[in-house]
């Protein structure tokens, strides 16, 4: 590999770190959308900067990049609390408004600048090595990777310092407020980093990667744990995982590093998405296959213990009485006597004490309507393991 190919991948895995973190909170208080209407929105902060500096390199143009993101949330949420209208139609209405004032700011006051889609919306990674960080003659490598790099420290001194306070204020505002510190000072905190780090990577990468990298590491670890320092760590891991991956598929395709990236972010996402264990489509699906087949053993159950009459419990006329058909009969026959609920004698089905047991139970949890009752008879009565 060359040091450019290196620098390129390098800089991509600290974005990748950078925008998991505060793209995780982001995820977890259910504000995803809020990524993409500020990495759209910074715009004209970052145009007002340079209108006062005349500098593209100057951090001023980071600050005001920040508090144009700062300011979209704000709107946003002044507009939602009039409710009027719901918070996606508030993110939709604001943040094009303050795209739109940002491209005409520079058509107005910039004709030279060249505004495209590779520019600001998809970024070019490959460039990014030819911007270099010069003092006194000395290389000290490209810009981005100092200015990322610089971000990305802030951010984990941030997480440290104000880790408890995070996760207090994400899941339960009412607590933060009762240990003494403020949700909103902690939600616009976020909000502020969240800015920032789009400013710092927006140049190099684009506004289109900056939000899958915020927000599809964080869903996708979201699937897979529900604690919050796993969730982090499976962030970084995945973001990470993805830019290098997708770095190469770009080499191989001859393709946008940035679509790349983020085509790997989303297959990462598919994936997990079908097969986590847990929240993964599949699992799902099994799942409800197996629920709708306890709903079944229970209905055959109940109907064996308030019938006594022979003819009632007969195996060829379960179809009948319980209105199933043969095979599904079947099967949950098959189902119950292989958890030893039943026995048949003479093709008559009578419930064993283990199923009468089970069926008090239920009906103890019907009555009740104990949302764990359920899961406890279970594993009681090891169900579906025989």
């Amino acid at each position: 590999m060359s040091s450019a190919q290196i620098e390129i991948q390098l800089i991509a895995s600290l974005v990748a770190i950078a925008c998991a973190i505060p793209g995780t909170f982001l995820v977890l208080r259910k504000m995803a959308l809020i990524s993409d209407a500020i990495s759209h929105s910074i715009l004209p902060g970052l145009v007002i900067g340079f209108f006062i500096t005349h500098d593209l390199n100057s951090p001023l143009l980071i600050v005001m990049g920040a508090l144009s993101g700062i300011l979209t949330v704000v709107l946003v949420e002044y507009i939602q609390k009039t409710r009027l209208v719901k918070e996606d139609t508030a993110i939709g209405l604001v943040f094009p408004a303050l795209f739109s004032i940002g491209v005409i700011l520079i058509a107005k006051n910039a004709n030279d600048v060249h505004l495209d889609v590779d520019a600001v919306l998809l970024g070019e990674l490959a460039f990014a090595p030819f911007d270099r960080f010069m003092i006194n003659g000395i290389d000290l490598g490209p810009k981005s990777l100092w200015v990322i790099g610089t971000i990305l420290l802030i951010i984990l001194l941030l997480l440290v310092a104000f880790f408890k306070e995070l996760k207090v204020s994400t899941f339960d505002a009412g607590l933060a407020t009762a240990l003494g510190f403020s949700p909103a000072v902690i939600h616009y905190g976020l909000m502020g980093v969240a800015s920032i780090t789009t400013v710092g990577a927006f140049d190099a990468v684009g506004a289109i990667l900056v939000v899958a990298l915020m927000i599809a590491p964080a869903a996708t670890a979201y699937l897979l744990t529900n604690d919050l320092k796993k969730m982090l760590t499976l962030s970084v891991v995945f973001g990470v995982f993805s830019a290098i991956a997708g770095y190469w598929l770009a080499h191989f395709l001859d393709a946008s590093i940035s679509g790349s990236m983020t085509t790997m972010l989303g297959l990462v996402f598919l994936i997990v998405y079908l097969f986590a264990p847990n929240r993964g489509l599949i699992s799902v699906l099994y799942r409800n296959k197996q629920q709708q087949k306890e709903v079944q053993l229970l209905t055959f159950l109940l109907h064996l213990n308030n019938h006594s009459e022979e003819n009632e419990r007969h195996i060829n006329h379960l179809n009948e009485h319980i209105n199933w058909h043969k095979v599904k009969a079947k099967s949950i026959v098959e189902l119950a006597k292989t958890n030893n609920m039943i026995v048949i004698d003479n093709n008559i089905i009578s419930l064993t004490n283990k199923g009468k047991l089970f069926t008090e139970k239920a009906i103890n949890y019907i009555i009740t309507n104990d949302d764990t009752g359920i899961e406890t008879m279970k594993e009681d009565f090891f169900l579906f393991r025989g």
